[in-house]
C-alpha cells in the first residue's frame, strides 16, 4: 500500500528549512536548491509544493505568523491586564529568542520582496493593517476601561507602540542587548499605562 503523504507537513518542513537558510545565510542564499538541501528533499519535491521562491517565502511567513500566534496565545493563557497583553505581543515581534529571530529575518526578506512585487505588496499591506488594527483595538479598549488616560489618542499610541519594533535591527546587529530592548519596552508601557 502506498505511503500517505501529509502535504501540509511537507510544506511546513520546507518552510522551516527556508527559515534556517535565511537565518544562517541570508535571503540571497535561499535558493530553492539550497532550501531543498536543508530540507533533505529533492529540488523537484520543493518545486512540487512551491513554484517560486516568492511563493515559498509567502507560505513560510504565513506559517511563521501561525507559530507566533500560538506562542502569544500560550503566553497569554493567564494574562488579563492589557499592559501585559501588549508586552507579550510586542516582545514576540522582537528577535529575542530563536523562533522570533528566524521570523524577524524572514520578515525583512518578505518586506524587501513586497517592495517590488505589487501582488505581494498588497497582501503584506493588508496583513499589516489587520495586525495594526488589532493592536489599536487593544489600546482603545484599555483607554475605555481606564487603564490608559482618556486624553491619549489610540491611533497615535498604536503607532508609537509599533515603532518599538524598530528595535529589531539594533538587536540583530548587536547594537543593544535584549535587556536594553526590554527596558525600552517596559519604559514605554509604564508611560502609556501611567
Amino acid at each position: 500500500m502506498p505511503k500517505k503523504v501529509d502535504h501540509r507537513e511537507r510544506r511546513e518542513a520546507i518552510a522551516r528549512a527556508l527559515w534556517r537558510v535565511v537565518a544562517q545565510q541570508g535571503w540571497n542564499h535561499a535558493t530553492m536548491r539550497e532550501v531543498a538541501r536543508e530540507a533533505n528533499a529533492s529540488l523537484g519535491q520543493v518545486q512540487h509544493y512551491f513554484s517560486t521562491r516568492t511563493a515559498m517565502l509567502t507560505f513560510a511567513m504565513e506559517f511563521a505568523g501561525e507559530q507566533a500566534s500560538h506562542r502569544v496565545a500560550e503566553s497569554l493563557a493567564d494574562v488579563t491586564h492589557p499592559r501585559e497583553v501588549l508586552r507579550v505581543t510586542l516582545t514576540e515581534m522582537l528577535p529575542l529568542h530563536p523562533d522570533a529571530r528566524a521570523t524577524s529575518r524572514m520578515s525583512a526578506a518578505y518586506v524587501l520582496e513586497a517592495l517590488h512585487d505589487p501582488e505581494l505588496h498588497a497582501k503584506l499591506r493588508d496583513d499589516l493593517r489587520e495586525k495594526r488594527a488589532l493592536v489599536e483595538h487593544l489600546i482603545r479598549q484599555a483607554v475605555a476601561d481606564g487603564h490608559i488616560a482618556a486624553d491619549r489618542d489610540p491611533a497615535v499610541e498604536t503607532n508609537l507602540f509599533l515603532a518599538l519594533t524598530g528595535l529589531t535591527p539594533l538587536l540583530e546587529l548587536d547594537v543593544i542587548d535584549p535587556h536594553a530592548a526590554l527596558a525600552a519596552v517596559d519604559r514605554h508601557l509604564d508611560q502609556l499605562f501611567a
